[in-house]
């Protein structure tokens, strides 16, 4: 057997977002990501202000289902029994499903994002979506990989800045 050039990732699993959860998930984003990276850009100060500690606890509530109002879910990647982000569907059309991930910078490279991405994939799915899609940006270069890995087709958009330039990803579920 030869090795692979690919870690890989002690056990993966996604965890409902609630109770003590979401407060572990918001301790993680804190602490091991940066808030431009989680949240929307809220608030007058830069960085981790009560206005995006507040949308990411209410973000996380209302994302409870797919057929909920918010038609979106959250899960936790829990690595080795451990929190190492989120990840998210959410409703976009007729059998399309968006992604959204993050990790803590301590858990990046290691393989975590690969397998969240393929347990959602997996779910999206199992729940009748043909097509799952996602947005980053060109500067993005980790996500983008991931994408690929992921078989994702990547339409890029327009923007003066080149790191700054949208990539829509699609990947094709059947």
């Amino acid at each position: 057997m030869s090795p692979s050039a690919d870690p890989l990732p002690a056990p993966v699993r996604l965890v409902d977002v609630a109770g003590a959860v979401l407060e572990q998930l918001l301790t993680v984003a804190i602490q091991d990501a940066d808030a431009d990276e989680v949240t929307p850009p809220l608030g007058s100060a830069a960085g981790w202000n009560s206005e995006r500690i507040s949308w990411f606890r209410e973000y996380h509530h209302a994302a409870a289902g797919l057929d909920g109002p918010a038609q979106q879910k959250s899960w936790a990647i829990s690595c080795d029994g451990q929190l190492a982000g989120s990840i998210r569907l959410k409703r976009t059309g007729a059998g399309s499903l968006e992604t959204g991930i993050w990790l803590g910078r301590t858990f990046r490279g290691r393989g975590i994002a690969r397998e969240a991405l393929r347990l959602v994939k997996d779910r999206a799915a199992a729940s009748g979506a043909t097509v799952l899609e996602a947005d980053t940006t060109a500067g993005n270069t980790a996500a983008l990989m991931l994408l690929r890995s992921a078989g994702a087709e990547l339409e890029e958009g327009q923007a003066s800045d080149a790191a700054a330039v949208p990539v829509r990803a699609r990947i094709p579920l059947r």
